[in-house]
């Protein structure tokens, strides 16, 4: 299988009063159609592996590739046409526009495709969040819509440039229990369906729903192993007795 992510002694040194050694060698390969959840506490460098995989920020030293391009390599407009034609990003806090509508919140990043790989942008939105099953919101507005059914939309945004990489950032974070399972069954479904993905999370039991666990501790790299006993999402939301809603 191809590869989309691969870093080979990644390193990221913050220059302050004092250096703070944020990533300090760390080699990780994902190949395509993996599904990976980034673990690790505050301080274990996750969130700075994160953002130089999103590349929103560059390694001191080291190689990182990104679907075989050395984005070390790449100017800063380059970089930010790799981060809207490869990558798909979901947040914890949704990160959508106000008093706009679901297909506006989706069409956002096709503004940003200079290469205008997709040729009618509309119809593109409407598509994914049909694909996320939202095709009966277009026309809502965020403030209309529940935490849930907010994160979808924006994993639609992140589906619309078709990208080859989806790094979600604790997006289970500010969802309730039935929610996260709900979401996670979305996760789950789009990696079946082929898609790469990236999850950083700090609970184990949302990690459970992919397919390998990383884990970081003081920036490097302490565990890679496969999930055993992979939980599927769509049995827990079957299963699941607690009382509250999408």
């Amino acid at each position: 299988m191809p590869r989309v992510i691969e870093t080979i002694d990644l390193k990221k040194t913050y220059f302050m009063a004092e250096p703070v050694h944020a990533l300090r060698g760390v080699s990780l390969q994902v190949e395509s159609g993996e599904f990976v959840s980034l673990m690790g506490a505050s301080g274990s460098g996750k969130s700075t592996l994160m953002n130089i995989l999103g590349c929103l920020d560059r390694p001191t030293d080291g190689s990182y590739r990104l679907d075989d391009k050395e984005v070390a390599e790449l100017d800063k407009n380059r970089q930010a046409n790799i981060r809207n034609e490869k990558i798909g990003f979901v947040f914890q806090g949704f990160n959508l526009l106000s008093r706009t509508t679901a297909l506006e919140n989706v069409e956002l990043p096709l503004v940003y495709d200079r290469a205008r790989r997709i040729k009618n942008p509309t119809v593109k939105a409407k598509e994914c969040l049909d694909r996320v099953g939202l095709g009966d919101r277009l026309d809502h507005q965020t403030h209309q819509l529940s935490g849930g059914q907010q994160q979808r939309v924006a994993v639609a945004r992140a589906l619309v440039n078709d990208p080859a990489l989806i790094l979600a950032d604790e997006p289970t974070g500010n969802l309730d229990s039935r929610t996260s399972m709900d979401l996670m069954s979305l996760f789950q479904e789009l990696n079946d369906q082929g898609i790469t993905v990236v999850l950083v999370t700090h609970e184990p039991e949302i990690a459970k729903y992919s397919r390998r666990i990383v884990e970081m501790r003081d920036g490097l790299i302490v565990l890679d192993e496969k999930v055993k006993d992979r939980r599927n999402a769509q049995d827990d939301l079957a299963n699941f007795k607690g009382v509250t809603g999408i």
